[in-house]
């Protein structure tokens, strides 16, 4: 324990779950000191077991059932643990001297009984200990080789009914049942460790099934259903790897569970499973994928997995044939097919795919934009730039945003045609413009000008057809130092509705304003009028002191 300190539990949990831990020191309880391992309750969302391992060779580890701690990760209620220790820590060579003792007492205690009286004594713990009673029926039904007797308790320890309120176990209840469905688990490990993997492969199958069916009815929000699955898959893994099944059989089930809503809960790669299938085996698992694909050419499983058999094989054709199969009509899977292609060194094919996904969609407003960036990025590099302006432009002319304005000057500076490219995009923009009704002004074509940093243009475009309060702004501190009496009137307007609100994020909006109107003021040569306007601003505002005082700090 001497390796435990403040600085310690820092280094291993960070500052942030550091300062966090130190919120719950009195959420610490159920202390108990062994020889080497703390643990506690702590309280949070729920209720989380926490154990400090201090018999390493190196750093203290702990554990905690919380979802972060979930995730290997050094919780708060680690530190909390942590630091409860330390502020206990005179007295715990006492403690673990006395578990010592008491484990020593124990063991002398059982080891005086007799049969009759060891038996009672279980007899009395299972009557009140369920899950001890369950785990002692799955090892009494294993020793007698009962795989019958096995399967009922499974399908006990995996039934919701005890958990469950009108059929439905709420979230508060989902880690018991979790830690219930968990024994099954163990069991089929147990199973194949005992040499009846065979027995371990039919029960693994069960449960997932079993598992599926229970998750519908359980609110498994912290994922611990999750974890169970994956534990479940580990086991069913070992089972195959110990008892070597049919290879046939066993490609045919994989293929049936990733194609089944199982495989949603219990995440299994058959390929995976190579070394238990060998070349017999991983035939028979590329023909079913095979023939359920060609049942199914657009379903999910169905292309997932032959892409995984594909990429695995490094066989690219077939992996074009699975995406070919199932065309996005925006483009996507062209560029999917095109990104295959350039990572198989088959550039040229790449780039006829990208130029057919522009083709087949036909509606540039529809295509998937990082198709178009793609082979606007192919031409650049192949010095085709005049092709990659003219599907800028295109693209522009279907999304006329202000990025796809952008995206248009970069490459058409590129390629030194800016300027008439200019101008045709900003005619769609103003036809756009003069198109939008009164009030709901276009904002592309001001955005634009803005960016171009052609501000005069853009204070004629929002006077003729109109623009929004933040381009107004942007507009009146650009023009600010060659046409301040219009950009006096924008502040001046955008001051007005600001004046009947509250708040200190409102008071700093108004004061940057006024600091505005100030300088507008001061290049007229009018800072009387000026003087004249805050002093009535003070005097109508003055029941908002947070305001007063924002303004007495910038001298208003």
């Amino acid at each position: 324990m001497e390796g435990l300190t403040e600085a310690e539990l820092r280094a291993l949990a960070g500052a942030r779950s550091y300062e966090r831990g130190l919120g719950y020191l009195d959420a610490v309880t159920g202390v108990e000191v062994g020889d080497d391992v703390i643990t506690a309750t702590v309280h949070g969302t729920e209720r989380y077991a926490v154990e400090l391992d201090m018999g390493g060779p190196g750093r203290p580890a702990g554990t905690c059932d919380c979802p972060y701690g979930r995730e290997g990760n050094f919780c708060k209620h680690l530190v909390a643990l942590g630091l409860t220790v330390l502020a206990e820590k005179d007295s715990l060579p006492r403690q673990r001297k006395a578990a010592r003792g008491r484990v020593q007492e124990l063991d002398t205690w059982l080891s005086g009984l007799s049969r009759e009286e060891l038996l009672a004594l279980v007899r009395e713990q299972i009557s009140d200990d369920r899950k001890l009673r369950h785990r002692l029926e799955l090892r009494a039904a294993s020793a007698r080789g009962d795989l019958a007797g096995i399967r009922a308790r499974v399908r006990e320890l995996l039934d919701i009914g005890p958990f469950a309120h009108y059929g439905y176990v709420e979230y508060a209840d989902a880690r018991a049942y979790a830690d219930q469905a968990g024994q099954a688990v163990s069991t089929i490990t147990a199973l194949t460790g005992s040499g009846r993997a065979t027995d371990a492969v039919v029960l693994a199958r069960e449960t997932m099934r079993l598992l599926a069916e229970a998750i519908e009815s359980v609110d498994d929000s912290d994922g611990w259903l999750g974890e169970i699955g994956a534990r479940l898959a580990d086991a069913h893994h070992g089972a195959c790897s110990a008892a070597r099944p049919n290879p046939e059989e066993l490609a045919h089930w994989l293929v049936g569970h990733v194609l089944d809503d199982t495989g949603d809960l219990i995440d299994i790669d058959p390929l995976d499973y190579e070394g238990v299938l060998g070349e017999r085996g991983m035939t028979a698992l590329r023909e079913r994928a095979v023939e359920a694909w060609r049942e199914n050419r657009t379903g999910w499983a169905e292309k997932y997995l032959m892409q995984r058999l594909a990429k695995a094989g490094g066989d690219v054709d077939a992996l074009i044939a699975v995406h070919v199969a199932d065309l996005a009509p925006d483009g996507r899977t062209h560029l999917v097919i095109a990104r295959e292609l350039d990572e198989a060194g088959r550039p040229d094919e790449a780039l006829t795919w990208a130029e057919r996904g522009i083709h087949d969609t036909g509606d540039l407003a529809a295509v998937d934009t990082a198709l178009v960036d793609y082979l606007c990025d192919r031409y650049t590099r192949a010095d085709r730039l005049s092709e990659a302006v003219a599907l800028r432009r295109d693209h522009f002319s279907a999304h006329r945003t202000l990025f796809a304005y952008r995206q248009l000057r970069a490459v058409a500076q590129a390629a030194d045609c800016w300027q008439a490219e200019r101008e045709q995009a900003l005619g769609l923009l103003r036809a756009d413009a003069g198109r939008s009704r009164k009030g709901h002004a276009d904002p592309t074509l001001v955005d634009a000008l803005l960016d171009d940093k052609d501000v005069e243009a853009a204070w004629r475009a929002a006077n003729e057809t109109g623009a929004h309060d933040g381009q107004w702004l942007i507009l009146a501190d650009q023009a600010r130092a060659d046409r301040p009496a219009d950009a006096l009137a924008v502040y001046l307007r955008l001051t007005e509705p600001l004046t009947r609100q509250t708040g200190n994020a409102v008071y700093e909006r108004l004061v940057s304003l006024l600091l505005s109107i100030r300088d507008c003021h001061h290049r007229l040569g009018a800072t009387n009028d000026f003087t004249t306007y805050i002093t009535g601003l003070r005097a109508t505002q003055r029941r908002k002191r947070n305001l007063m005082r924002l303004m007495d700090e910038h001298g208003l």
